[in-house]
């Protein structure tokens, strides 16, 4: 598994490398962490011990307020971290050796690093590592690219990508469903950027992209309802939007929702079905579970704004 945060693509200084060994657990939570100016990059080493190691890319030497912040995130394991110079190398390219194209369904995600070709009759999609959450190497993307291409067989003419990332999972219920209206939205204006990036990289047409905080945003409001909604965020922001997914759901809408642990599983079903959804099926991938259910039958009220978001920041 590798996972990035945010970055603006190649540097003007030189680049260095932040090399540290981490837990599963470690592991799994810096896929979902974001520092600035810096790419993360997690890999297993070894399976059977659970030894895993964290690289970070950082553009010019890191200070000791980096390598602090660095270091937190693997603060069970008692090592100093080991820092190289990396010349003038491109930090993306680099942090990118390790990410070999995936294959799910139809699907094929790649970096520039493994240029690949299509599968028969299936689509290949270039999105970079650096840039956004959702190069579809986490299992929670990859898992949800499985579950879009399982739904191939159903008709959809309105979907919403909450949370879009790179785009991905948008990209895909574009090529899956050709003449569907689709949007993507993100609370980062970043994450916007880079899908629109990527859409013209990858010759995406036809997504409206918005900047949103969740489900509320007028534009979101006034295209639903949707016969599929997707949701790859975190336990916790999807158990607190739960009424207002709900409300943007069409009568027995597909709602795909992700990044959650499996130990997270019973908590969002507890909180969609609250909200008049059905659990049709879980697939597990690792230690993250992706969950399909069905909207209910009647069309629920628009959230009040003053709904319960406490939980929205956090992976409860």
């Amino acid at each position: 598994m590798g996972t990035t945060s945010s970055s603006g693509g190649a540097p003007n200084k030189d680049s260095w490398k932040v090399t540290l060994p981490c837990t599963k657990a470690e592991a799994e939570a810096i896929g979902d962490a974001e520092m600035e100016g810096v790419v993360l990059l997690v890999t297993e080493e070894d399976e059977a011990t659970g030894r895993w190691r964290l690289d970070a890319y950082v553009e010019g030497e890191p200070d000791a307020a980096a390598l602090a912040a660095i270091r937190a995130l693997t603060s069970s394991v008692a090592v100093e971290p080991r820092v190289e110079g990396l010349g003038d190398e491109d930090w993306v390219t680099l942090s990118q050796a390790g990410l070999e194209p995936i294959r799910e369904g139809r699907f094929v995600v790649h970096t520039s690093a493994f240029p690949v070709e299509p599968p028969p009759g299936g689509r290949a999609f270039l999105i970079e590592a650096g840039q956004a959450f959702g190069t579809g190497h986490h299992e929670t993307t990859a898992g949800c690219l499985h579950v879009l291409d399982a739904l191939a067989e159903r008709r959809f003419a309105n979907a919403v990508d909450l949370g879009t990332g790179t785009g991905l999972l948008a990209f895909a219920a574009r090529e899956l469903w050709p003449d569907a209206q689709i949007m993507a939205t993100d609370i980062d204006p970043v994450a916007i950027e880079v899908t629109r990036e990527n859409m013209e990289v990858n010759g995406v047409e036809r997504i409206d992209l918005v900047v949103a905080d969740g489900a509320r945003d007028p534009a979101i409001q006034e295209r639903a309802p949707f016969d599929l909604v997707i949701a790859n965020i975190l336990a916790g922001p999807l158990i607190a939007m739960a009424p207002e997914v709900a409300a943007i759901a069409a009568p027995g809408a597909a709602v795909v929702l992700a990044g959650l642990l499996e130990t997270q599983a019973d908590a969002v079903v507890n909180a969609y079905r609250a909200a008049g959804c059905a659990l049709e099926r879980s697939e597990r991938r690792g230690d993250w579970t992706i969950l399909l259910l069905r909207a209910g039958e009647t069309v629920s009220s628009v959230a009040p704004a003053n709904s319960d978001r406490n939980a929205w920041a956090t992976d409860t």
